[in-house]
């Protein structure tokens, strides 16, 4: 279990530095590591060891990036939380249009700066890394895709 408790705070701190809240990265290493266990926010709150609030905020955080989904099991009085299904491909889609968002700031960068080579240049690599990535990582998360769906029925006879 300590392994677990471990991994749980390693997941806290790494996705802390993507941009969540230590607590919902906490959030997501337990529901990473989950063994079937009931996640409900009181549930959560005790295991981790935080207040309410500041699990209420970091479900609404996980729930609205689209890593998390709420629901409700049968008979049960509390809504539960779970990963939802291909959480990370999901994610990786969202970031997609930072992409092009990266691009369009270059471009504005390259109007602002004028003829200066120095700044140009970085600017035109800021611009041109970022419309290859936003041509490219859609096809590359579409081959992701395929190989998960190719694999699936092996995953599933193991």
């Amino acid at each position: 279990m300590a392994d677990v408790e471990e991994f749980v705070e390693s997941a806290g701190l790494y996705f802390e530095r993507l941009g969540l809240s230590r607590t919902a990265g906490r959030v997501m290493g337990c529901l990473l590591a989950d063994t079937g266990e009931a996640a409900d926010a009181p549930g959560l709150c005790e295991r981790l060891g935080v207040a309410k609030s500041s699990m209420s905020v970091a479900l609404h955080q996980l729930e609205r990036g689209g890593l998390v989904e709420r629901y409700r099991p049968s008979r049960a009085r509390r809504d539960h939380y779970r990963l939802t299904d291909d959480v990370f491909g999901r994610a990786f889609r969202s970031k997609m249009a930072e992409f092009t968002a990266f691009a369009a700031l270059a471009e504005q960068g390259l109007g602002a700066v004028g003829d200066h080579p120095a700044a140009r240049a970085r600017l035109e690599h800021m611009r041109d890394m970022y419309a290859f990535m936003a041509r490219e990582f859609p096809r590359l998360l579409d081959r992701w895709d395929a190989e998960r769906t190719d694999a699936a029925p092996r995953r599933s006879r193991a």
